[in-house]
């Protein structure tokens, strides 16, 4: 076979060298240092693979008009809430609390309220009852946002709820992640099941070209939240479906999902609402006027709540910068729980640095992983924590602790479906709830004692003696974490 003419190959040369210098230019830009050396190392070592991955997922923001919409949303949000009065503060608060509520709003969080009830339900059958049970007290309006909503046997008094109250009249509106339903399980059944009791139903975020509807094709509206008449809410990290998830996978490997919901009431509901009523917006182009967040109710208990939206369509990485202030902010104790913790450097500097001020702080995690490169590039960390004085607490297989929590010292906690990674501060539409109130935190922390009795701690005199192929595979998932 003749080898290429010169000018072939002093051709490819040049494009070679013009998109490495290229990249330089490009790639960075408005990126943190880490994702832009990761992409650049992939573009340097396999430049015509490494381009196309680059122009296909390289683009972390929401299209133009997407971002758009969302700075309507926050204007309204802003305008609507500007006189509103969401019941009464509790007193005494921390001196760091104030500015981390007035921050949080400033990028589009609803305003802090008070008077508000918030109960958690950690049994993952309990909550899908619990939300079935609210619905069935609706007589207006139910509004369903869930990444996974999946009809089976778990989740048929659920739907069965929905159906009575759509016969009764109540508008029913639902919203599910395109990417994360489409080629699942049940996938059908759940939509012909929705429409054949008149659900209002929309995917979210699709990929769909031939119908105008394209973005970067890995990003995620990973929100699970509930609302009944403006009168009761739930969110956390479970969504609708089978503890399985009713994956072969996971049925083969005996795999379970173990989650915490909130049951919220009072004025935060309505904050709660005012996402899903931005998201219809997002994917519909409708206005609910008719749905009224302007007047609060007043709740069950006299807790301090804000709701904190985050994602793509924001300026800023939200969730990253509540938990950052957090535990700056912290002065006794901390206690993260996440299935997926894969920090970026500020995240582990604050993390340590709250160890070096001597606050205790514990990490749940799981023992097993559902996601490989996730879950190594999770484990890649486990050595810098555990020398850093964490301890780290791994949830016993064959369950995946699925919660996203924090809690600080004995009065403050965030709960919602944030994961502490670069995906979930990054490319995922995320919802999370932060409280004030020692009675809310004493119920985190009994969840937090009953993790801790089902899992193992992970000393560094274990984890030294992992061969050398685990710290192979975590190094490189670690690298490519970055990617985003």
């Amino acid at each position: 076979m003749d080898a290429w003419p010169w000018w072939v190959l002093a051709g490819l040369a040049v494009i070679d060298i013009a998109i490495r210098i290229t990249a330089i230019i490009v790639v960075p830009r408005n990126r943190r240092p880490t994702a832009a050396m990761a992409w650049l190392l992939a573009i340097f070592f396999i430049p015509f693979f490494g381009v196309f991955l680059f122009l296909l997922i390289g683009n972390p923001r929401l299209p133009r008009a997407r971002r758009r919409k969302q700075q309507q949303i926050n204007d309204y949000i802003s305008e609507t809430s500007e006189h509103l009065h969401f019941g009464t503060l509790r007193p005494d608060a921390p001196d760091w609390f104030g500015p981390l509520v007035r921050m949080n709003q400033q990028m589009g969080a609803m305003p802090l309220s008070g008077d508000n009830g918030a109960h958690l339900i950690s049994d993952y059958q309990e909550s899908l009852d619990a939300m079935a049970d609210a619905v069935r007290t609706a007589t207006n309006y139910v509004h369903v946002e869930f990444y996974i909503l999946q009809s089976d046997a778990a989740t048929d008094n659920f739907f069965r709820a929905l159906e009575e109250a759509a016969r009764r009249g109540v508008s029913v509106r639902v919203l599910l992640d395109h990417w994360a339903n489409r080629y699942k399980p049940r996938y059908r059944q759940t939509i012909a099941r929705l429409n054949r009791m008149g659900a209002d139903w929309h995917v979210m975020l699709p990929v769909q070209p031939l119908k105008g509807h394209m973005q970067r094709p890995d990003l995620r509206n990973h929100r699970k939240l509930l609302v009944v008449d403006g009168r009761v809410a739930f969110m956390g990290s479970q969504n609708i479906t089978d503890s399985t998830y009713n994956l072969p996978k996971n049925i083969k490997r005996g795999l379970h999902w173990v989650d915490l919901m909130v049951r919220l009431d009072g004025p935060i509901v309505a904050s709660v609402n005012a996402i899903f009523l931005s998201d219809w917006y997002s994917e519909t182009d409708q206005v609910l006027s008719d749905i009224d967040i302007a007047h609060a109710t007043q709740g069950t208990g006299d807790l301090d709540c804000q709701v904190v939206p985050s994602g793509p369509g924001f300026e800023v990485e939200n969730n990253l910068r509540l938990f950052l202030s957090l535990l700056y902010s912290a002065k006794r104790k901390i206690m993260i729980v996440s299935p997926y913790f894969v920090p970026d450097e500020a995240l582990l500097l604050a993390v340590t640095a709250a160890s070096d001020r001597g606050v205790e702080i514990e990490l749940f995690v799981s023992e097993e992983g559902d996601q490989a490169m996730v879950y190594h590039a999770q484990r890649s960390y486990y050595e810098a924590l555990l020398r850093g004085g964490v301890r780290i607490w791994m949830y016993r297989k064959p369950y995946i602790l699925h919660t996203k929590s924090l809690t600080i010292d004995d009065e403050v906690a965030v709960i919602g479906s944030s994961n502490m990674d670069m995906r979930s501060f990054g490319l995922n539409l995320e919802i999370s709830l932060l409280v004030r109130g020692e009675e809310f935190v004493r119920e985190m922390r009994d969840v937090e004692d009953e993790y801790r009795r089902l899992s193992r701690e992970l000393t560094l005199d274990e984890w030294m003696q992992q061969p050398l192929r685990s710290t192979v595979l975590d190094n490189l998932a670690r690298l490519t974490s970055a990617l985003q």
